[in-house]
């Protein structure tokens, strides 16, 4: 594929799949679990679903190509595929992690690696000191999110890249609030990109999928070996809708970043918002950073009232978001990140994450932002309004 098209062309034609039989613009979908073959000794390329089926070949070739990677990988969730990627590393080795991660991937982390002697020490990424410090002989991965769920921290890509190569190890790192529109890991250095492919590439909340791509064949062999010996790969179907949600990822998610721009800016000036978290906000600390590496602020952010009660208030008089977990979808979601996505984390875990009793996370759908901003101004009212009644309560 031309590299020379501009990102919107390309992600058009390489998730196009013209039929060269039939001439149908679409990918088929092949449901078959296994292939006949022709010859009793050689085997054709696709002989069993587990191992290859086209469908999920095309997707897979499709987000290395975006990604700028020599190989993908389609997961049956985006846990699938981080845990996979820490199947990459064996007994007494060891991980550095973002102290904030996500909770299922502290949770694997915490509760299954390290009974196989997976060690890791978990660290502000933000911070390329504490990385260096946390770095041990037996040290195999820096593992990074940017912008980091829910808060929003900015890691610096090519930073950690250098500092991790040039302590022999890998650099993986989780782009799914990013996509491959906004931010491209593997340029910067990184050895690995994952995505929780349910959000933003799939976008319509109904695929559950993972996706990783490797930026050597060293890694995509590896890799290879693991999706096929533990078979946790994405279904045909899944495969030709992720196929169909790349189509309209770029329109998709810069409307929505657009959006969260004006809403960002909105709860900036809010009195009864304590903070908001977007990397889009000049005054946000990882602005220029991520500037520097990414193309967007993103259509997800995060803003903090005063404590749990507001947040409760505020949701219970919201009309159009969605309250759930999950993000990255057409419709706008609203979450309550200590009792959603970091669940696992305890109250000082949470609290050394940054991640507040009053933390709302806000994934922007393709709404109005007119309209969602009136929303939240009345919700906003009605928090504003429950704190005046606990103050004269207690006069």
């Amino acid at each position: 594929m031309n590299n020379s098209l501009h990102f919107s062309t390309r992600l058009i034609k390489e998730t196009l799949g013209v039929d060269p039989q039939t001439g149908a613009a679409n990918v088929p979908v092949y449901l078959s679990s296994t292939f006949h073959q022709k010859d009793f000794d050689q085997f054709g390329k696709y002989d069993y679903t587990r191992s290859g089926n086209p469908t999920r070949d095309a997707l897979e070739e499709a987000i290395a190509a975006l990604e700028g990677g020599k190989r993908g990988f389609a997961f049956a969730s985006g846990m699938a595929a981080i845990s996979t990627a820490f199947l990459l590393l064996s007994a007494g080795d060891h991980a550095v992690v973002p102290k904030n991660v996500y909770g299922g991937t502290f949770r694997i982390l915490t509760q299954v690696l390290g009974r196989f002697g997976i060690e890791h020490t978990f660290v502000d990424t933000t911070n390329l000191d504490e990385i260096e410090q946390a770095i041990r002989p037996n040290t195999k991965v820096i593992y990074v999110e940017t912008p980091s769920n829910p808060t929003l921290c900015v890691t610096d890509i090519r930073a950690v890249a250098k500092l991790a190569k040039a302590h022999r190890c890998w650099t993986f790192v989780d782009n799914t609030f990013m996509t491959p529109v906004f931010q491209k890991p593997l340029e910067l250095g990184a050895d690995l990109v994952l995505h929780s492919a349910t959000k933003f590439i799939s976008g319509h909340s109904d695929v559950v999928a993972g996706l990783a791509v490797a930026g050597s064949e060293e890694i995509a062999d590896r890799l290879y070996f693991l999706q096929n010996a533990f078979g946790a790969v994405l279904g045909v179907q899944d495969s030709w809708l992720l196929l169909r949600g790349l189509k309209t990822l770029d329109v998709r998610i810069r409307k929505s970043a657009d959006s969260a721009q004006r809403i960002a800016e909105f709860f900036a000036v809010q009195p009864d918002v304590h903070q908001v978290f977007y990397p889009g906000l000049a005054d946000h600390p990882g602005a220029e950073l991520h500037a520097d590496q990414a193309s967007s602020g993103g259509a997800v952010l995060s803003f903090e009232l005063e404590n749990e009660a507001s947040a409760r208030a505020f949701v219970n008089h919201v009309h159009l978001p969605v309250f759930a977990v999950s993000l990255g979808a057409v419709e706008s979601i609203l979450s309550y990140p200590p009792k959603m996505s970091h669940a696992e984390l305890n109250e000082e875990e949470r609290e050394q994450a940054g991640i507040g009793s009053g933390l709302l996370r806000l994934s922007v759908g393709l709404e109005d932002a007119d309209d969602l901003i009136r929303d939240f101004e009345g919700a906003l009212a009605n928090v504003h309004d429950q704190k005046l009644v606990i103050v004269r309560s207690g006069d």
